[in-house]
């Protein structure tokens, strides 16, 4: 077995924390105009990635605004959470992405997924296909973009994606490639992530009509896919970055009180897009790994169990807790 990197590893063989902020450039934040602020103050905080989703609502063009973002920060890594598989053929994506990689010298995260908005495909009169085809798209996808990303010349010969003698170029600046993200909630998701990925989004699963099951926000279960992620990545494993997002922050000196609340508007209904599996305690609440109340070293502390139970340890936070969450970074910091 391998000695684990001393860059990535702390003493102890852990990997050591790292965190990621995001943005939209919606108006809530401020539009398109504000966007480079924003990701700049995540550089002066500390964070260690910006990145940006991939929806046709109301917000940026994250291939676009990557490249605005490549000349405007210095030192924090660039990634996107996660594009959307069905709007871009791999062969245009894998020369943007290393285009932004070079622009960027060396900074960018790709991070990509099937697509589950079935509703922004239909406006945009692109198919979405069945949940088996995406994942055999995106499967496809990963293959090529691999490829291509490392300058290789691409023969490929596939169900929805053929390429012939292609070589992709430019040369990223990263080495092999830059490195490549893909989030799942459900087994076929995360064993596809477990294939390709060097960085593994843990997220919930959902229900049929898209709901995030409460049953997933728990510490147990999030270590069940994690568990499912490392026996399909044998022994691959050890390479792989786990992530995973925090939905709700609240800074208090009164953690319990905070979850009470938290579990009476989840029974209450709140928030809708939550399917209530099965009933939580006060302690579920607290272990989440989705959700962080207390003071700013109890939620550290929080972090540190949750990297201790489940092997994750690459932090992201939503655009509107990024200044809330920003104390605790120096605390976790080198760990």
């Amino acid at each position: 077995m391998s000695t684990p990197d001393s860059s990535t590893h702390n003493a102890d063989g852990l990997r050591k924390f790292r965190f990621g902020a995001g943005g939209e450039g919606n108006k809530d934040e401020g539009g398109a105009r504000k966007f480079v602020k924003l990701a700049q103050t995540a550089e002066e905080y500390g964070y260690d990635t910006f990145a940006i989703p991939d929806h046709l609502g109301n917000q940026v063009g994250p291939l676009a605004a990557l490249g605005a973002l490549s000349q405007a920060t210095d030192t924090i890594r660039l990634a996107t959470s996660v594009l959307a598989n069905g709007f871009r053929h791999p062969a245009i994506l894998a020369k943007e992405a290393t285009t932004i990689d070079v622009l960027s010298k060396g900074r960018l995260e790709l991070g990509i997924g099937s697509g589950w908005m079935k509703e922004e495909f239909d406006k945009a009169g692109i198919e979405f296909g069945t949940p088996g085809e995406r994942i055999r798209r995106l499967d496809e996808a990963l293959t090529i973009l691999d490829r291509l990303m490392r300058g290789e010349t691409v023969d490929y010969d596939g169900e929805f994606y053929q390429i012939n003698g292609l070589q992709g170029t430019p040369r990223p600046r990263q080495g092999p490639r830059p490195p490549i993200a893909v989030g799942g909630g459900g087994p076929k998701m995360l064993a596809l992530a477990a294939k390709h990925a060097d960085i593994i989004s843990v997220a919930t699963g959902s229900t049929k009509d898209g709901r995030m099951r409460l049953s997933d926000m728990t510490i147990e279960k999030t270590a069940e896919r994690v568990d499912r992620i490392r026996q399909a990545a044998g022994e691959r494993f050890e390479q792989i970055e786990l992530n995973w997002t925090i939905a709700t922050i609240v800074i208090t000196d009164d953690r319990e009180a905070t979850a009470e609340m938290a579990l009476r508007a989840i029974e209450s209904g709140y928030p809708p897009n939550i399917a209530m599996d099965v009933e939580l305690t006060v302690d579920d609440i607290l272990a989440s790994p989705y959700l962080a109340f207390g003071t700013f070293e109890e939620i550290a502390d929080q972090i540190r169990e949750v990297r201790k139970r489940t092997s994750m340890s690459y932090v992201g936070i939503f655009p509107t807790q990024m200044d809330a969450f920003a104390p605790v970074i120096p605390i976790l910091r080198g760990e």
